[in-house]
């Protein structure tokens, strides 16, 4: 039988986004496979986490020490290499995060393992003899989708960026088991000393439950007004594609996309944006997606739930009006 492995990571008492996807991946290879889906639990008082994830996984495993309240890639790899030797699976999924891309190469060489990083798709296919795995990349910023097999094996370590899939909730009972620690403390060459937030801009595009994005479509910074018009009659937020940051039209914090933020709002409009793979991996995950473009094969319709085919400049004041109607009545 086949193990499968994820590391759900937490911080401040949060479980992110990508830890869940994760779950719902591993749980729906594991099933594909007739195997077990394991989900791996580190840190201090984190029995919480694990009642909150029970159902996600066939089995909880818990690693709960003073020394692991906070994520330090170092003390994680010890106590991770340590399980990952013991159980074996076929398969270890991680978030490719901050502490995902710290830990995950590492960790790998420590085993002896093949590893893929930054992936976006991960399939296994049965061939017969033993089964193969399979994982979708994006090489070259972006620009190509590379489908990558590894050789014939009997583990193998996959990071995945966060938004590659969606998360939905599972309904397994999973055991919750405490796993001993192989150390009882920091390594004394690698300790974590304190949080540093990063500066958040004036706007927190990933918090909105509408965000209008705009494109190169927009021509000119001059034109911005309009979107910003359109977004503040619908309580929304302004975000964009990277030609727009490039330009200096909107902060980098703005940016939708694999380079910027990654953004699951209840509403999300792309106005004038032709739906590159980058861009798509950072909003495919709304509830409604409407798109604007007046270029009717423009990727975006692919991804979009309503699709409107024609020049923005005549759309968007349209949109406008409409809205401050409904509201006035």
């Amino acid at each position: 039988m086949k193990k499968i492995f994820s590391l759900v990571e937490h911080r401040r008492g949060e479980i992110p986004d990508v830890s869940y996807e994760l779950l719902t991946k591993g749980r729906e290879l594991a099933k594909q496979e007739n195997g077990e889906f394991t989900a791996l639990v580190l840190g201090h008082n984190v029995k919480e986490f694990a009642e909150k994830i029970k159902k996600e996984a066939d089995r909880v495993f818990v690693v709960d020490k003073e020394f692991l309240k906070e994520p330090n890639a170092e003390a994680y790899q010890i106590v991770l290499s340590d399980i990952l030797k013991k159980e074996s699976p076929f398969l270890t999924l991680i978030g490719h995060t901050a502490l995902g891309m710290d830990l995950a190469s590492s960790l790998a060489t420590s085993l002896n393992i093949p590893i893929a990083t930054d992936c976006v798709g991960i399939d296994i296919e049965d061939t017969g003899k033993m089964p193969v795995l399979l994982v979708t990349r994006q090489p070259y910023n972006g620009k190509l989708n590379a489908k990558v097999s590894f050789a014939a094996g009997s583990q193998f370590m996959i990071t995945v960026r966060q938004g590659a899939f969606t998360s939905e909730q599972g309904n397994l009972s999973g055991k919750i088991i405490d796993i001993a620690s192989p150390i009882e403390k920091e390594p004394d060459y690698r300790k974590f000393i304190e949080y540093i937030e990063a500066v958040v801009g004036a706007v927190d595009i990933t918090q909105a439950e509408v965000v209008v994005a705009v494109g190169r479509g927009i021509k000119e910074k001059e034109n911005m007004s309009l979107i910003e018009e359109l977004a503040n009659s619908l309580g929304g937020v302004v975000a964009c594609s990277r030609p727009i940051v490039d330009a200096d039209w909107l902060p980098k914090d703005r940016q939708v996309g694999s380079s910027g933020k990654i953004v699951k709002p209840k509403l999300y409009i792309a106005i004038g944006i032709s739906g590159a793979f980058q861009h798509i991996m950072g909003m495919k995950n709304a509830d409604t997606i409407v798109a604007i473009n007046k270029d009717p094969n423009a990727p975006i319709f692919n991804e979009a739930d309503y699709g409107i085919v024609d020049d923005l400049f005549k759309v968007v004041p349209v949109l406008k009006n409409k809205i401050k109607e409904l509201k006035a009545s």
